[in-house]
């Protein structure tokens, strides 16, 4: 039995996942427009052998423009841009569920796999904001069920036509004048609550047959969205009990929908803060925290938890009337977490704006080397995770210093692989490729393109 193997994501973002880390000395505030900058990045993960390297996006302004950098690139665009400079990182973009149709976006993602030589992957999200909605023509953030249901038919329509190819239609029989057999390219006639999609895709089967589906929401709908599609979900959890549980609880839910659990991989966030002493480490991160301006990161709070910012003063906890989960219609799962944490610790916005800066709701370590790869062995050893979605605080020392002294204590604990055996993301991750034909169609017999064009098949 091969032994168990660690799954390793970096989640790249400007200068680091800290709010402030674009404000340290010799910090270029600027990268984010520099895919030269990423690309490098990618190559250092892909030195580190690990699986994959990871951008998130939102169809909006990400934060607030004076609090960090907040201009994005499009992720699939500047993964296309870093597959010609890579060979073996996986490359996952993020693009939503709410604001797209699924042809155009099953196209982007096949022509990314197609460009990768299949290393593609989608973090499927279904967009939590106000502001995505109003840049849509929306009054209102569309309701947390809705948007899941939509996301449910739009996976199930881009898997449709990624296998509206047969992986051997294309022949090229010059002597016979046939580049592609009619009969092995169909329309897939999708007609849903959502969706009238007719196919088929106009960009052949992808190398990896789907590219690689992430899923990062934890709120209950989220749950059950992952436990139906998701073959490797991003998730934050701030305590080794709330990791054991929601591991336990995404794997149960996979097994009743009929999945084999051991193919949805849980990933939570660690945002690691590496100093070569334990000292180091956390004046590196004292550092950073003494950048946070308050009075931007309070305002951000306020939005996340739908309150005016007047309702936190700093040097209070946070109000005990605050709404349950229920009445949010935005990132149920992400408030939930906070409130959780201020509660659970007693901390005063001051300092629950301080554990925040770092990453979010994800966990921050600071620590030496060797203290991050224990804590990663423990919870992969304990039940809490597959792998993880490594965050550097500071980019790009922060990765660099994970590669460079993480990853050899993991390989030397038998626990990270020392060298790359596969090719493509899926088999980074230790998945199968989808044989084509696996989603029917949802209605309606199967006709060969010709018979929908009035072409004539080839021989």
């Amino acid at each position: 039995m091969t032994a168990r193997r660690l799954h390793l994501n970096a989640f790249l973002m400007s200068n680091g996942h800290h709010e402030a880390a674009w404000r340290l000395p010799g910090a270029d505030p600027f990268v984010n427009h520099d895919a030269a900058y990423f690309t490098r990045l990618a190559r250092t993960a892909e030195r580190g052998l690990l699986d994959s390297v990871f951008f998130a996006d939102s169809p909006s302004i990400m934060g607030e423009v004076a609090q960090r950098p907040t201009s994005v690139l499009e992720p699939t665009v500047l993964l296309a841009a870093m597959a010609t400079a890579t060979t073996h990182v996986g490359l996952i973009a993020t693009a939503s569920t709410t604001y797209n149709d699924p042809y155009n976006l099953a196209r982007r993602f096949a022509s990314l796999d197609h460009i990768s030589g299949g290393r593609a992957g989608w973090n499927i999200v279904t967009t939590a904001t106000l502001d995505a909605a109003r840049n849509f023509g929306l009054d209102e953030l569309p309701a947390h069920r809705d948007r899941y249901e939509r996301a449910a038919e739009f996976v199930d329509v881009a898997r449709r036509l990624w296998d509206s190819w047969r992986d051997d239609a294309a022949i090229g029989d010059k002597s016979g004048g046939t580049w592609a057999v009619p009969e092995r390219v169909r329309a897939i006639e999708h007609s849903g609550p959502y969706y009238r999609v007719h196919g088929p895709l106009n960009t052949a089967r992808p190398p990896q047959g789907h590219p690689l589906l992430v899923q990062a929401g934890s709120s209950e709908h989220g749950r059950d969205f992952a436990a139906r599609h998701a073959e490797a979900i991003f998730t934050a959890q701030q305590t080794l009990a709330d990791a054991q549980a929601f591991y336990a609880d995404v794997k149960r839910r996979g097994a009743a929908a009929g999945r084999d659990p051991e193919q949805i991989k849980v990933l939570p966030g660690i945002v690691p803060v590496i100093g070569s002493t334990e000292r180091e480490a956390r004046a590196l991160d004292e550092e950073l925290d003494r950048l946070i301006l308050p009075e931007h990161a309070r305002a951000q709070l306020a939005g996340t938890l739908r309150l005016d910012p007047e309702r936190l003063p700093l040097d209070a906890p946070l109000p005990a009337d605050l709404p349950a989960e229920d009445e949010i219609e935005g990132a149920k799962s992400r408030y939930t977490l906070i409130v959780k944490l201020a509660r659970d610790e007693n901390l005063t916005v001051r300092q629950l704006i301080g554990r925040l800066g770092g990453g979010r709701g994800h966990r921050t370590f600071a620590g030496t080397p060797e203290q991050i790869a224990a804590t990663i062995e423990h919870w992969f050893t304990a039940g809490a995770a597959d792998g993880f979605n490594v965050m550097p605080a500071v980019l790009p020392s922060g990765l660099e210093a994970f590669v460079d002294h993480v990853v050899p204590l993991l390989q030397a604990r038998g626990l990270f692989r020392t060298e790359y055996t596969g090719t493509t993301l899926r088999e980074h991750y230790g998945l199968p490729r989808p044989p084509d034909g696996r989603t029917p169609p949802l209605a309606g017999p199967v006709r060969p393109v010709t018979a929908l064009t009035g072409g004539k098949a080839g021989r």
